[in-house]
């Protein structure tokens, strides 16, 4: 597990890519700061996928109260947010 700050959201972006492009969406120009669920790119279910990836990937079991906009809404608070509770 890569904590660069770069990397983290590289992978949280390709993880995007991957779920909008089996929803049949181009998520490719997605901003770092764009709210990924108002994105329309992927729908509740994926967004659930992206959590449970996150949480995989980053070995991080998530507290229901830390699922939110604030921690997980964007590329830049995902990473954000494994570096603050990782780093």
């Amino acid at each position: 597990m890569n904590l660069d700050r770069n990397a983290i959201k590289a992978a949280v972006r390709a993880k995007v890519i991957e779920l909008a492009k089996n929803l049949g969406m181009d998520a490719s120009d997605i901003g770092d700061d764009d709210i990924i669920p108002a994105t329309g790119y992927i729908d509740s279910g994926a967004i659930l996928e992206l959590v449970v990836w996150y949480e995989d990937a980053y070995q991080m079991p998530l507290r229901q109260e830390e699922i939110n906009i604030d921690n997980l809404g964007s590329i830049n608070s995902m990473a954000d947010f494994v570096l603050k509770r990782k780093g």
